[in-house]
């Protein structure tokens, strides 16, 4: 097997086979604070470890201002990487009475060791039996990832193909990761969690990486239930002007949102006062299954202050206060079995 799993041997929550409840949560930047080789994970240590020469003049390269001044000055320390992981944990409590969700699809999460440490310290308690990450070759270092109470019987990294035009961008994306569920019962449900390309870069990274989806979810039996999850990076106004959902997604796939009332998005974009599901969760649905209830996990009560700006959107976590969660809320979908 070409996956790294890590089971909790200690007795578990067993999901339930007449249902399933599934998150998508871009955790925004969840690293540890140790530099990992060949990725630009700088910005993400401790201020005792950004003194040399070299270190400075690599963060002066980085041409955005704001993430300059974060690679020269955050003090990523490990008091600031607990208080992420419980910000992080708390709003996955939100979740089925404190329970969570069955299944989680993670975005930006660095390595599997801080993926296990939000498994065993935040999470304990709540029958996480794995953690799924493959390592990509996103140059920030960033990976998608699963958690899961179910038993994980297979995961591999899909590429997306993009096309030559746009190869020079490649390194700024993630492949698609699949894993394979097993309920209780034994049926078997199959999860893709995506981070597609940012929506800085052309439509067309997208669309590509929409058909790399479904052309996966095409070999996936006709009755078996699968669901992808995570951030596709469609914004509203690309949707609106190029109809993305309706010639890439709704031919192929329920999505969750539709059932979320009241919901204006997991996402804001403040320079055009926009609201965007970037995040969404998609369900292909076995005869068997229906999509019931989707929500936002956002509410948690003790983050009142810090996981909402002033003007109600989502507050990303900054220092050097360590307020704040990720700049996108995390959405929930809740499916049943009929039969």
């Amino acid at each position: 097997m070409n996956y790294r799993l890590f089971a909790l041997l200690l007795l578990v929550l067993p999901a339930h086979a007449e249902s399933l409840t599934i998150m998508a949560f871009n955790v925004e930047n969840l690293f540890d604070a140790t530099h990992d080789p060949g990725k630009n994970d700088e910005t993400y240590l401790p201020a005792s470890e950004k003194k040399s020469r070299s270190h400075i003049d690599k963060c002066n390269k980085v041409k955005v201002k704001r993430w300059r001044e974060q690679c020269l000055n955050w003090d990523w320390n490990e008091k600031i990487v607990a208080t992420k992981l419980k910000v992080i944990g708390d709003a996955i409590k939100q979740v089925n009475d404190g329970q969570g969700p069955d299944i989680i699809a993670l975005q930006e999460v660095e390595n599997i060791g801080i993926l296990e440490r939000l498994r065993t310290e935040q999470l304990a308690s709540l029958g996480y039996q794995t953690s799924v990450l493959l390592e990509g070759k996103d140059s920030r270092g960033i990976d998608v990832a699963f958690l899961s109470k179910l038993k994980v019987l297979d995961a591999a990294h899909h590429e997306i193909v993009f096309s030559a035009s746009v190869r020079d961008r490649v390194g700024d994306t993630r492949p698609i990761l699949s894993a394979t569920f097993e309920l209780p019962n034994g049926e078997r449900v199959t999860g893709y969690s995506v981070h597609f390309p940012a929506p800085y870069h052309p439509t067309v990274m997208r669309e590509s990486a929409f058909q790399t989806l479904n052309e996966l979810l095409a070999d996936i039996p006709a009755g078996q239930a699968a669901f992808a999850a995570g951030d596709f990076n469609t914004t509203s106004e690309e949707d609106m002007k190029k109809d993305v959902l309706a010639r890439w997604v709704r031919p192929y796939w329920q999505i969750a949102h539709d059932l979320c009332e009241g919901c204006k998005g997991t996402s804001y974009y403040a320079p055009k006062d926009d609201w965007s599901f970037l995040d969404m969760v998609l369900w292909r649905s076995g005869p068997e299954w229906t999509m019931t209830k989707s929500f936002l996990a956002n509410d948690t009560p003790d983050q009142v202050t810090t996981y909402f700006k002033p003007d109600g959107t989502p507050n990303r976590f900054h220092l050097p206060d360590a307020t704040g969660v990720s700049d996108h809320w995390p959405l929930v979908l809740k499916v049943k079995r009929l039969k």
